[in-house]
Parts: structure tokens; C-alpha cells; sequence
């Protein structure tokens, strides 16, 4: 089973369902067929204004972005920490 993709503006009126109207969030994530995990989330992500969540987000994708850096590094560096089999074969 797929998790669907909600867009943005599904979100923040989910979000604005909870705590502007103050509906319960299970009550709100069960009309909309969703789990309330995900609306917690939301919730959690949304509350917080639009220049916090912008700065956060780049924050997130400069992370990911050395994170990817990191492992490509990593792996070529192991890879040049191994003796070449020609130099192997010399020095038996």
C-alpha cells in the first residue's frame, strides 16, 4: 500500500481544522482517511510560521545534500585505501 501525497494547501487546512476550530485530531485525521500520526506531524510542522519553516527546510536540505557528500567521499576514499592487485602480484 502507497502512502498518498498530499499538497501543501490540504495540509494547512487540516491543520488549521485542529487548531483553529479546535477539533480533535483523531476525529479530524479519521474524516479525512488519514492516520493522525501524519496529522500530529502536520500539526507540528505547520503551527510554526512560514519564515521558520522555509529556514528549517533549507537547513533539512543542506543536510541531506553533505550527508549524500559524505558517503560518496567516504566510499572513495575506501576505495583508495585498498592496494591495487597489480602491486600485490610485485611484491609476492
Amino acid at each position: 500500500m502507497s502512502n498518498p501525497r498530499y499538497p501543501e494547501e490540504f495540509k494547512i487546512e487540516a491543520v488549521k481544522q485542529v487548531t483553529e476550530r479546535g477539533l480533535p485530531v483523531a476525529e479530524v485525521a479519521a474524516r479525512l482517511g488519514m492516520s493522525t500520526h501524519s496529522l500530529y506531524a502536520w500539526v507540528k510542522r505547520y503551527s510554526k510560521p512560514q519564515e521558520l519553516r522555509a529556514k528549517e527546510d533549507d537547513q533539512h536540505a543542506e543536510l541531506r545534500r553533505l550527508r549524500a557528500e559524505l558517503k560518496r567521499v567516504t566510499e572513495e576514499r575506501d576505495i583508495l585505501k585498498r592496494p591495487p592487485a597489480y602491486f600485490a602480484k610485485e611484491c609476492g
